[in-house]
């Protein structure tokens, strides 16, 4: 993607339309005559999924959702909304670094001989269409982890150059978002080609639409909108400044990483791995966990073998196994890893927070464990005076 801030910005970036809801069927076909495969959210099986998308009427038009801790339902809307739904058990993630990659296949021939052949990178060309403000994040978070290091990803990297980034700034959060606390949201800041407000009200139903790259540019200009009026403007801006103002969580206004690090022996890790299962579900639904393991796999034969890079986490036992047995044997010791590296160890190696305050974790937690729950009362704990119950 151009950089609309940068050196290889061009003319049109920053251009800004009216778009109404037949605007998104026109953006569907526009990226579909681009040869871009485009995702976005439908509902499926009682959720808003993440999946390739033939035609804007797929879109979850008049759709909501109910957000708790350990809870998730579909709910409908009078105002026939398109985006007005809070993350669901998906992310972006799910496309960029699949849960399961070959790396290579093996066979051996009549004589023995071994033919060994490494996985291509896929030829895709990939439109994200309503991608949130926190997400966009945590594609950015990926991006630095995967491709921004020495040890680049090739598998990441093939189906993130060149992905058209459309994101929708968020008018509604779930009870669960805490995007704020995180400087992730509601509103976007950069990071996009096309970014898209929702307004319903008196005056109808329309997107206020701008770009932020070239490409963005010229496909906003094959679109039928029409030119950006004040009253369109100032409707976005409220609706956005209003949800960053009813936020469902928040996390302590304190320095997380100096919090994360001083509280390893807090006796609340004790209470809370009372509750966890050990299961894992946070790290699955987190858009910016990104742990693998490889499985190697072969035929009945013996003839024929892969290699598969899948997802792991660090609640699984054998996650830190050595030869002398696992490094975290408690689950005391795999959640507080994880939260600790989430909200700490990650500045250490990433230069930022490996959160983004969607709230997938708690809401898909089995038990309802709230992240902003455990993280607050790690702080009451530190602020406590030694000694005191």
């Amino acid at each position: 993607m151009d950089d609309p801030d940068g050196p290889g910005a061009a003319p049109g970036a920053g251009t800004e339309a009216v778009l109404g809801p037949d605007g998104l069927e026109a953006l569907v076909r526009a990226l579909k005559r681009r040869g871009r495969t485009v995702i976005g959210p439908t509902v499926r099986d009682g959720a808003i999924v993440l999946d390739a998308l033939d035609s804007a009427a797929a879109l979850p038009w008049g759709w909501g959702v109910e957000l708790e801790a350990g809870r998730y339902r579909l709910r409908p809307r009078a105002d026939g909304a398109a985006f007005s739904h809070s993350a669901g058990p998906q992310s972006w993630k799910t496309f960029l670094h699949p849960e399961r990659v070959r790396q290579w296949s093996a066979d051996r021939g009549p004589d023995g001989g071994l033919t060994v052949r490494e996985e291509e990178p896929p030829d895709l060309s990939y439109a994200f269409l309503g991608v949130r403000p926190c997400d966009l994040r945590a594609i950015r978070i990926l991006d630095r982890v995967l491709t921004g290091g020495r040890h680049r990803d090739p598998a990441y990297a093939s189906r993130r150059t060149g992905a058209f980034l459309i994101a929708v700034e968020c008018t509604e959060p779930g009870a669960t978002c805490f995007c704020v606390s995180m400087g992730t949201g509601p509103a976007v800041d950069a990071g996009y080609d096309l970014a898209l407000t929702e307004v319903v009200d008196g005056a109808g139903h329309r997107f206020l639409c701008r770009s932020g790259t070239r490409e963005g540019a010229g496909v906003l200009a094959e679109l039928p909108g029409r030119a950006a009026d004040e009253a369109t403007r100032s409707a976005a801006a409220d609706g956005v400044r209003e949800a960053s103002e009813r936020m469902g969580r928040s996390l302590p206004v304190v320095d997380l990483r100096t919090l994360m690090r001083d509280s390893l022996d807090a006796d609340r890790w004790d209470d809370v791995t009372a509750r966890c299962l050990s299961c894992g579900n946070c790290t699955m639904v987190c858009p910016t966990c990104f742990c693998t393991t490889t499985e190697d796999v072969t035929d009945l034969t013996g003839d024929h073998a892969e290699r598969w890079r899948r997802w792991d986490s660090c609640y699984d036992l054998d996650f830190s196994l050595l030869h002398g047995g696992p490094v975290r044997a408690s689950p005391r010791s795999r959640y507080r890893q994880w939260l600790t590296h989430k909200l700490g160890t990650w500045h250490d190696q990433f230069d930022s927070s490996g959160c983004v305050g969607c709230g997938r974790c708690i809401v898909w937690c089995p038990t309802g464990i709230d992240l902003t729950e455990e993280v607050r009362a790690l702080h009451e704990e530190a602020a406590r005076p030694k000694g005191a119950p």
